[in-house]
């Protein structure tokens, strides 16, 4: 056995994908790869925990318990899946079964409940080819250590969003703008870390990366993560499994109706929230919200078609008293809709808003959206208090093909922008409460940061259209929703 170059690691996973192009639909690709990736890794993993122990302490030690992270059932390990000639679905599913039943605390439900029986979709012939195809490459932590794994699975997952296009961004958030979110809050050894819609645990997995690379303690730390897609959550927790991640906590359900981190009556409080919820969804129970029992509306209930400030009062409540901070990817529109003036008067006016950071367009799939990161403190410096830093990102962004992204210098740089918290000519600008106040409390970057001089250029009109256009949204908006209720009055 040798170690695997991470060049073979991601032709290895994706080749996996390319077997089922032909009978699967690319959106559903990662129901079956994962659960067979994560399959193959356990099992790799329990035979060379076999082997060490039974090296050191002789062929008794294979059955102790404390020998292994996971427990194997005989019957359910990859070489009895690959034995099997016929009903090979069906053989899956049974180990699948007996993995999560024997691992009740830690694997419940992780495999997913995709139709493996379903021999129209999934015919013998195919899921043999995919399982020789995992088993021409051992998955031990000696052959492929967990953060290479790790960095092959989130290959994995940024391909699927690529091939899957508008279902993308359901469980992937480009990473770039993850990795930029957890370099503005600086995770800490021992805090706590939660994000409210985890998708694929991508901004769990950035903090516990970023205390990596820095070489502090990351196995204190302790990760919380909602889903309500249970594929999604699913792929989430096989995600911080493969890097090495075992102190975490995964609730599949609905966050605005069911939040699962409670304690004694009230939301849990974490040291840092990291989220990029749904955008503008109005499939969401507003009736419930209103007399929401944990306090989460105690700015405003908003409109039926749009629950971002709903997502953003959880995230708010969900921050501790003394240590809270979260950074927030959310849809432009919430800087400035007139729809949410008065929630977000009362954000401002309590000081919880530190800074925002406006970002390109083209980083989100399918969509040439602008967005920003809403950044919020419950305790702030004494400097920083009665102060709003706005940065204007926009022009930190690279794009080359189809695809845009920050490089870790533009990363930096914005990073550096928010700790320096301070003025930069044309880019960055910090206004007190009052200022924002004048502007109708609206938070929209372009009004505070000028990119224009005197001198009109190209660019500066391209500014100045954008700022007519966000404007011209805003009122059309505000004439839609008069206009419905007009229409309800009727």
């Amino acid at each position: 056995m040798a170690h695997i170059a991470i060049d073979e690691l991601e032709r290895y996973l994706w080749g996996s994908a390319e077997l089922l192009r032909t009978s699967i639909d690319a959106g559903a690709y990662k129901q079956y790869i994962f659960p067979l990736l994560f399959l193959k890794r356990l099992s790799d993993v329990y035979d060379e925990e076999n082997a060490n122990a039974e090296a050191e302490y002789g062929a008794e030690a294979r059955d102790w318990d404390e020998t292994h992270l996971f427990r194997i059932p005989q019957g359910a390990r990859w070489s009895d899946v690959r034995n099997a000639t016929k009903n090979i679905g069906t053989a899956l599913t049974k180990a699948f079964q007996a993995i999560e039943q024997a691992n009740p605390e830690k694997l419940a439900g992780i495999f997913g409940d995709a139709a493996w029986t379903n021999k129209d979709r999934l015919p013998d012939r195919l899921l043999k080819d995919l399982i020789e195809h995992f088993s021409t490459l051992t998955l031990s932590l000696a052959n492929c250590p967990e953060d290479e794994l790790g960095t092959g699975y989130e290959y994995l997952i940024k391909k699927f969003a690529d091939d899957s296009g508008h279902t993308a961004q359901e469980f992937y958030t480009n990473r770039t703008v993850v990795h930029l979110m957890t370099e503005l809050l600086r995770p800490q050894p021992g805090e706590s870390i939660y994000d409210p819609t985890c998708g694929s645990a991508g901004m769990l997995i950035s903090c516990i990366q970023y205390l990596k690379d820095h070489h502090q303690e990351w196995r204190n730390i302790r990760a919380y993560g909602q889903e309500v897609n249970s594929l999604t959550s699913a792929i989430g927790r096989m995600n911080l499994f493969l890097h090495g991640v075992e102190d975490f906590h995964i609730a599949n359900n609905d966050t605005l109706l069911h939040p699962a981190f409670v304690q004694e009556g009230k939301l849990q409080t974490f040291d840092l929230v990291l989220a990029n919820p749904p955008y503008s969804i109005s499939q969401w129970n507003r009736e419930a919200f209103a007399s929401d029992k944990y306090g989460r509306n105690f700015l405003g209930v908003p409109n039926q078609n749009r629950a971002d400030f709903a997502f953003i009062q959880h995230i708010l409540k969900s921050m501790d008293p003394q240590t809270g901070r979260c950074a927030v990817l959310l849809p432009h529109g919430i800087l400035n809709r007139q729809e949410e003036q008065r929630m977000r008067k009362g954000m401002i006016d309590r000081d919880l808003v530190e800074c925002i950071i406006g970002v390109g367009k083209n980083l989100f799939y399918n969509s040439p959206m602008e967005a920003c990161v809403l950044i919020c403190r419950t305790q702030k410096p004494d400097e920083r208090k009665g102060k709003v830093l706005f940065i204007d990102g926009r022009t930190f962004i690279t794009r080359k093909g189809t695809e845009s992204f920050l490089t870790d210098e533009q990363l930096q740089a914005i990073a550096d922008i928010y700790h320096g918290y301070k003025n930069v000519p044309d880019i960055a600008k910090i206004a007190s409460l009052d200022e924002i106040a004048a502007k109708n409390h609206s938070l929209e970057v372009i009004r505070y940061v000028h990119r224009y001089q005197k001198k009109e250029t190209a660019e500066d009109l391209q500014t100045l259209y954008e700022s007519w256009k966000a404007a011209s949204e805003t009122m059309w908006e505000a004439y839609a929703d008069l206009s419905a209720g007009l229409g309800d009055a009727k």
